[in-house]
C-alpha cells in the first residue's frame, strides 16, 4: 500500500519536469522577466508624464527585436528562393521565373530597409532618443510608436514632409 502512495507521487513530479525539458524556453523564461515586459494596453493607459521611461523604452526594445527576427527570417527565405531558382528553356517559363526572381530582389530591399530602420530605432532606444521627433524633438507619441515601432517623426513633421514630397513629385 504504501508504494502504490508512492508511485503516484512521483508520477505527479515526473510530468511537469518532462514538460519543461522538452521546451527550453520554458526554463529560460521566467515569470520575473515575463512580469517585467508590459503589454500594448498597460503601455497606452500609462500617463503622459512617464512617457519613454524604463518599462515603455524595454516594451519596445522586445517588440523591435522581435520584429527583427521576423524580418531576419523573411530574408532567409527570400535568399534561399533566389538561390535555387532554375532556368527554363521554354521562354514562358523563363519570363514568369524572372517576374518572380524580380519581384524577390524588391522584396528582398524592402525587407534590407526596414531592418536598417529597426536597427536604428534600437540604437534610439540604447541612446534614449527612441520616442521623439527627429527634426522638432518633440514626443512622437505611444499611439503611433505603436502602429510603426520605426518611426522617427511626430505627426505633425510626417504630415509636413509629405506635403513637401507631393509638391515636388508632380
Amino acid at each position: 500500500m504504501a508504494t502504490a502512495t508512492k508511485s503516484k507521487t512521483t508520477t505527479k513530479k515526473a510530468a511537469p519536469k518532462k514538460a519543461a525539458d522538452k521546451n527550453p524556453a520554458a526554463k529560460t523564461t521566467s515569470k520575473s522577466a515575463a512580469e517585467k515586459i508590459m503589454t500594448e494596453s498597460q503601455i497606452r493607459r500609462m500617463p503622459n508624464k512617464d512617457y519613454m521611461n524604463d518599462k515603455q523604452l524595454s516594451y519596445f526594445r522586445a517588440r523591435l527585436m522581435e520584429q527583427r527576427e521576423e524580418v531576419l527570417g523573411r530574408e532567409r527565405e527570400i535568399r534561399e528562393r533566389l538561390n535555387h531558382r532554375e532556368s527554363a528553356a521554354d521562354p514562358v517559363d523563363r519570363a514568369a521565373t524572372e517576374e518572380e526572381r524580380w519581384l524577390d530582389l524588391r522584396l528582398r530591399d524592402r525587407e534590407s530597409k526596414l531592418l536598417r530602420k529597426i536597427d536604428s530605432a534600437l540604437e534610439r532606444i540604447r541612446n534614449h532618443e527612441y520616442g521623439y521627433c527627429e527634426e522638432t524633438g518633440e514626443e512622437i507619441g505611444i499611439p503611433r510608436l505603436l502602429a510603426r515601432p520605426t518611426a522617427t517623426l511626430c505627426i505633425d513633421a510626417k504630415d509636413t514632409t509629405e506635403q513637401i514630397q507631393a509638391q515636388y513629385r508632380d
